[in-house]
């Protein structure tokens, strides 16, 4: 049975990737900062662990991929937003959202890429966002966090390559997950937007792609949506 580390897998996107590659027939780590949550995620799913863990910390980093033999998917998830305009933004909420959403990231996919070169090669896949791509006000912190993820993506397409490590971002529009709920309060009809099983089957999607095959970065909009970007 292979095995997939999916960071930030407490609810939402998270959550809903973990069930999807249970039905593949993937065991899980789940990996995330609330216990209760990562518990109620590990009931869905066939063959799962819990590790609890802050990825803003290394030695949890280290501890979390200390606790498996081996990471054949990487789904790095794990993020925070913090939202306010420029001016108004805090040095502390800044290096907040990017301990998390960039140097957290990045310590997964040095540790996974460790890893999986030693053991013949895997899969990473990093949940960016429409964000990453685009700028939105009141976005600064989250935006240049998940600008630095796609950063990293491509950096270890190219450093992956020669070790079968296969590495993919996915630039999702807004989500309807309490991160949404919270950052836009004057949107009261969540139906119409991605959903976070959209997600999920996205990164099922990447993950059944024969060797030989790869994508990039993946940008998922609502079909009836105008907005285009990339």
């Amino acid at each position: 049975m292979k095995t997939a580390l999916v960071t930030g897998a407490s609810r939402g996107i998270g959550a809903a990737i973990a069930i999807k590659l249970s039905e593949l027939g993937y065991h899980l780590v789940l990996t995330g900062r609330d216990e209760q949550a990562l518990a109620e995620t590990k009931a869905a799913c066939a063959s799962a662990q819990t590790v609890v863990a802050d990825l803003a910390v290394p030695a949890d980093v280290e501890r979390l991929f200390d606790s498996v033999k081996r990471v054949d998917l990487l789904i790095n998830n794990a993020g925070v937003g913090i939202f306010d305009r420029i001016v108004d933004a805090s040095l502390d909420d800044w290096k907040k959202v990017q301990q998390i959403n960039v140097e957290g990231a990045f310590l997964c996919m040095q540790a996974a890429m460790r890893k999986m070169t030693a053991q013949g090669g895997g899969r990473i896949i990093n949940i960016s966002s429409v964000v990453g791509v685009k700028g939105y006000p009141e976005q600064a912190a989250y935006g240049a966090s998940k600008h630095a993820l796609l950063g990293l993506t491509k950096t270890a397409i190219e450093e992956g390559r020669e070790a079968n490590i296969r590495v993919h971002a996915i630039c999702p529009g807004g989500v309807a997950t309490e991160m949404i709920k919270q950052s836009r309060p004057d949107l009261t009809d969540f139906s119409a937007m991605i959903q976070p099983e959209d997600v999920a089957d996205t990164v099922g999607y990447l993950d059944s792609l024969p060797v030989n095959i790869t994508v990039d970065v993946i940008h998922l909009r609502r079909a009836a949506s105008a907005q285009t970007w990339g």
